[in-house]
């Protein structure tokens, strides 16, 4: 806590040159920062903080060039700027870290997505060291992903494929180096996360039973290929699903994302408002299983809703008495008296009550990834407006930055 107080005393009453002499101090973009054989660069890197533990490609100025050659943009162009750091985020940042984090150039429009949506206000990415340690889950859907090597099946939240490996990476040292969320700067987390590899949807599944993929739940087309991010603060496997019918498999379900929730729910009512949206990722086995009875994605949220609940007591202790996040300790009761919660929250007064842990069934979000041969799904909750979710398509259209127009528009 003392460390915390100087550190904002210090904010406080820096001075406008102290100012100047730290940003004088940062390398310019082209600087040469590290030179000699392989182990002393990665000492350095290391020991600048530069870097997430692993060994790095060095990014030189030559392979920084030739990871952006073929795209088209201007390196210098700027995306947004980081809001935790002052920095720009420009084209060629992103290629210094792709570089160093092992991405191929053809992953590039997805990292551009994924800065755009860094500087997205809505997403928040200011919050990304919050004390709770939430950490960003990026899920990647479309046509194309399995051919820019994404991997949607065995494995799909687990290191290995190298596309969702280094994308999932590039996020993480991204963060550190051009929004300073390292531990001596921005990165307050009192535990973290790992770092998470990219999800990305089995799209041959959401093709073949007809569901939507995640992202056109925030407004893009199912022919996109979009990247849709939020920040998450833990996760339940719900394993061994068993059933034959959806009637079956939906309490199990059901009861996975409620055991997910816990001081989070202060997103319901609290710490934010009706901002508690809940990720549940289940395999194409149990996806196929409500497709073949005729449901759509929209009847399996409505019918976890039914599910997805706990006690009036808990949810009151979890948002008032055990937090100190919501002020005023209110029960269900006063807050749906108030107009603050829908009526599902009152239906009676008995304080062992069933009660959802989302305001709607929309607020239950589904995706379809895994290993198609287990009845296996994972639940996820979010962390409210600290890393909202934010969804962007991915452009994989060329840049014309540097071509020059003569005579044209």
């Amino acid at each position: 806590m003392s460390s915390t107080v100087e550190q904002i005393i210090g904010g406080l009453v820096g001075s406008d040159d102290q100012s100047a002499e730290a940003e004088t101090d940062e390398p310019a973009a082209l600087d040469i920062t590290a030179s000699g054989s392989i182990d002393e660069i990665q000492a350095h890197f290391l020991a600048e903080g530069w870097t997430d533990g692993h060994p790095v490609i060095p990014p030189t100025i030559d392979r920084i060039e030739a990871y952006l050659v073929d795209s088209g943009h201007d390196p210098w162009k700027t995306l947004g700027v980081a809001t935790s750091s002052g920095r720009d985020l420009t084209i060629w940042s992103i290629g210094v870290n792709a570089v160093m984090a092992g991405c191929k150039p053809e992953h590039l429009p997805v990292l551009i997505a994924l800065t755009e949506i860094l500087a997205d206000p809505a997403y928040g990415a200011e919050h990304s060291g919050n004390t709770t340690g939430a950490d960003a889950l990026a899920i990647l859907d479309g046509p194309n992903a399995a051919a820019l090597g994404f991997n949607s099946g065995p494995g799909a939240m687990r290191e290995g494929a190298r596309a969702n490996t280094s994308v999932g990476r590039w996020l993480r040292v991204y963060l550190r180096n051009v929004f300073g969320f390292t531990a001596d700067q921005h990165d307050k987390a009192t535990f973290g996360n790992p770092t998470r590899t990219i999800l990305t949807e089995d799209h041959d599944c959401l093709t073949e039973i007809g569901w939507a993929p995640l992202s056109t739940d925030f407004g893009l087309s199912p022919t996109d290929d979009a990247i849709t991010m939020a920040r998450m603060n833990s996760g339940t496997i719900i394993g061994s699903v068993f059933g034959s019918t959806p009637a079956e498999v939906l309490p199990y379900l059901g009861n996975g994302i409620a055991r997910t929730a816990a001081w989070d729910l202060t997103h319901v009512y609290g710490l934010g408002h009706d901002q508690f949206q809940p990720l549940l990722v289940i395999s194409p086995l149990i996806a196929r299983l409500f497709a073949k009875a005729g449901w759509s994605k929209e009847d399996v949220q409505k019918g976890l809703f039914d599910h997805v609940r706990i006690e009036a007591r808990t949810f009151e202790r979890l948002i008032g008495e055990w937090s100190n996040l919501t002020a005023g300790r209110r029960s269900l009761l006063d807050l749906v008296a108030e107009g603050l919660l829908p009526e599902v929250f009152a239906e009676s007064d008995d304080p062992s009550r069933l009660v959802p842990v989302v305001t709607r069934p929309e607020r239950l979000l589904i995706a379809v990834a895994g290993d198609p041969t287990r009845a296996n799904a994972y639940a996820l909750s979010n962390d409210g407006p600290h890393g909202w979710w934010t969804s962007k398509r991915i452009d994989h259209t060329p840049a014309s930055d540097l071509i020059c127009n003569i005579g044209g528009d």
